[in-house]
């Protein structure tokens, strides 16, 4: 029991540290700068149309910063989206970075895509075996049931850590390779905020990387469940 629970502080702890790193690098920069020309939704936009792609949608989420390779749209949370701060700014640029590689057919970018649709149908099927499984123990009496609830368990959690495995190289490049390029040949912000400008887009990129933690905490829960 002792070890199980050790196990998962120190997955939590994984999960914790990127999230609380993050929020305070986005938020250290979030204040806005009179000397920043736009927002970081018109900034958006404005890369956007220099790059051709008009047809990209810039939209206002609260379900957090991210493209939308289906609908075609950047979606940026409130702050974001109105806020003339550095963080607006290149957060803005980061997911522009995304349109970018779509644009560009970005090989990694469509494979995490294919793998997060199928994650979602696998995910539904899963929740329906799981929430079930109990009662067909009850009434079928017979060990094979709970098999098939691991079995589940297993393929949702392997999806899960492969479209994770996916992701951080997608964000990275969408960071280093697309946004920051962009922000320098622009000259969109000073040379004296370019250090934490790479801290912002840095932080960009890990913001999964407590997605991919989160899922090593479902390990240790199906852990748990086996051991019981």
């Amino acid at each position: 029991m002792i070890p199980i629970l050790l196990f998962l502080a120190v997955v939590l702890g994984l999960a914790m540290l990127p999230q609380f790193w993050v929020r305070n690098v986005i938020a250290r920069h979030s204040a806005d700068r009179p000397d920043i020309a736009g927002t970081g939704g018109q900034f958006a936009r404005h890369l956007l149309d220099e790059m051709k792609l008009h047809h990209v949608k810039v939209e206002e989420t609260d379900l957090g910063d991210h493209y939308d390779p289906d609908a075609k749209a950047i979606r940026l949370s409130p702050p974001n989206m109105h806020g003339r701060s550095l963080a607006a700014v290149v957060i803005a640029a980061h997911e522009t970075g995304h349109a970018m590689q779509d644009a560009t057919g970005y090989g990694p970018l469509q494979a995490r895509t294919r793998l997060a649709r199928q994650a979602i149908r696998i995910e539904k099927v899963g929740a329906i075996v799981m929430l079930a499984a109990p009662i067909m123990l009850v009434l079928a009496r017979t060990p094979q049931v709970l098999l098939l609830e691991i079995a589940a368990g297993v393929v949702i959690l392997g999806m899960s850590l492969a479209m994770h495995a996916f992701t951080l190289p997608v964000e990275f490049d969408a960071s280093f390779r697309r946004a920051l390029p962009v922000l320098k040949a622009g000259r969109y912000i000073p040379d004296a905020d370019m250090p934490a400008a790479r801290k912002i887009l840095k932080a960009a990129a890990f913001t999964y990387v407590a997605a991919a933690a989160m899922s090593l905490l479902d390990v240790a829960r199906w852990i748990r469940v086996l051991r019981m």
